[in-house]
């Protein structure tokens, strides 16, 4: 059966449940009350069709619900949907006492919280897929200022992570013959270098460029995640280069190397679900089948947190505080690119700290900086930095104009990634160690 065929069926079902609720053709506009209500209805509902029917007005009656009755409506969800605390009770003293899988089993369903299958039967309606992303990055939101709703927050990411798997996804390949609603959402969501209108848009997607996306049967016209990917020669030091508006009619032929130059998280409510780490392996596979000719896999990223540890390098005892320090006041004002004799003088320190920071920057055994941390927990290799990779204001802002080289070499992936995870080990090229002092 089709996508569309099982929307239609699922619409048909409800429908038909509608005729049963005498349910009003409209939103009352007092608060979040008549919404609370229809949550415990659907909760407590036993029929298909009744039960799909009130899914669709709970998605309907969200999606006009006032911003500002928000926080209301998840407190309800969190408070209102809890679980039994004397069911739980009941079940861990039965646990204790004989701790058999049967009493477990019991144990573990007492625990559950009310949302979650409050959640599951929204769900079931059309759109209900859809909605729970919208929820949920209107939760992360109220966050902010109100970590007590941290449970609620816990209870959705748990079931969207388990409805998001990679098993759910499918890889398209993005090209200008894809629909115009999708190649607007790649303009919208574009998170790390801009894109400046279809223009801008069509070069990306040249001959020498090619662009992925995931997507979810359940959201199939907006993309999860999507990655730019140029076809070079050699590893890419600078992002204006790549785009500049030339085309090289030969790359399909003459590339060696696929530079992805952008990844970009669409879904703001899907947030702490990884979808990276696939879609890097599975776009390799793509383009290996595409251009045998590929022999390396590589990044030019930004380095968004160095700016920021250049600042707390400065204010510490560290022995390269006062380095930072004069780095740092250089770099005060942008204008610092239009001059040839401060440009030269900044880069051996800058390119120092920077390898230090990548290299040797750690919470725990993780990298501090975010991209690293994405990259280097896939199991990639930190290559190379690129003095003046980007000139633009905002990554002179956020990477003192710095880009990074992450490569993916395929027969380290693993054993690169297990050295990070066991034993907080980063790998990175002689190049940089010997830049970073080590």
């Amino acid at each position: 059966m089709s996508r569309i065929s099982v929307r239609n069926w699922i619409s048909s079902i409800a429908d038909r449940g509608r005729e049963l609720l005498d349910l009003p053709l409209s939103t009352p506009q007092d608060s979040y009350r008549p919404l609370a209500n229809l949550c415990r209805d659907l909760v407590s509902q036993k029929g298909e069709a009744r039960g799909t029917a009130l899914a669709r007005e709970v998605v309907r009656m969200w999606e006009n619900l006032p911003a500002t009755d928000h926080l209301k409506f998840f407190e309800m969800m969190q408070n209102d949907f809890s679980a039994k605390r004397d069911a739980v009770i009941k079940a861990a003293d039965a646990y204790k006492a004989d701790p058999t899988e049967a009493n477990l089993a019991v144990l573990t369903l007492a625990s559950e919280p009310a949302r979650q299958e409050l959640l599951r039967r929204i769900n079931m309606a059309p759109g209900g897929t859809r909605a729970i992303v919208d929820m949920r990055e209107a939760l992360i939101d109220l966050l902010k200022t109100n970590r007590h709703l941290e449970p609620l927050n816990a209870d959705m990411q748990h079931l969207l992570m388990s409805w998001f798997n990679r098993g759910f996804l499918e890889l398209r390949h993005i090209d200008w013959d894809t629909s115009a609603a999708i190649l607007e959402k790649l303009i919208r969501y574009e998170a790390v270098h801009e894109i400046k209108g279809w223009d801008d848009l069509r070069r990306r997607l040249a001959q020498d460029r090619k662009c992925f996306a995931f997507f979810h049967p359940a959201i199939p016209d907006d993309p999860l995640i999507f990655v730019e990917v140029a076809l070079v020669h050699g590893l890419a030091d600078s992002v204006q280069a790549l785009l500049e508006p030339e085309i090289d009619i030969e790359a399909k032929t003459r590339a060696n190397t696929a530079i992805f130059y952008s990844i970009s998280n669409c879904q703001e409510g899907l947030k702490g679900i990884s979808f990276g780490n696939f879609l890097i392996k599975q776009v390799v596979e793509e383009l290996k089948r595409e251009f045998p000719q590929l022999t390396v896999f590589a990044t030019l990223s930004p380095i968004p947190g160095f700016m920021g540890w250049l600042r707390t390098r400065q204010k510490s005892k560290a022995d390269d505080a006062d380095q930072a320090a004069i780095v740092l006041d250089t770099m005060s004002n942008d204008d610092w690119i239009n001059d040839p004799e401060r440009t030269e003088a900044l880069k051996r320190p800058a390119m120092q700290l920077c390898a230090r920071y990548l290299s040797q920057g750690q919470r725990g055994k993780s990298p501090l900086d975010p991209t690293a941390r994405f990259h280097l927990g896939n199991g990639a290799r930190l290559e190379r930095l690129n003095w003046l990779g980007d000139i633009s204001t905002k990554g002179l802002r956020q990477s003192g104009g710095i880009m990074v080289n992450y490569a993916y070499r395929l027969d380290e992936i693993e054993r690169n990634h297990e050295a990070l995870v066991n034993d907080g080990k980063i790998a990175a090229s002689r190049s940089v160690l010997q830049l970073a002092g080590n």
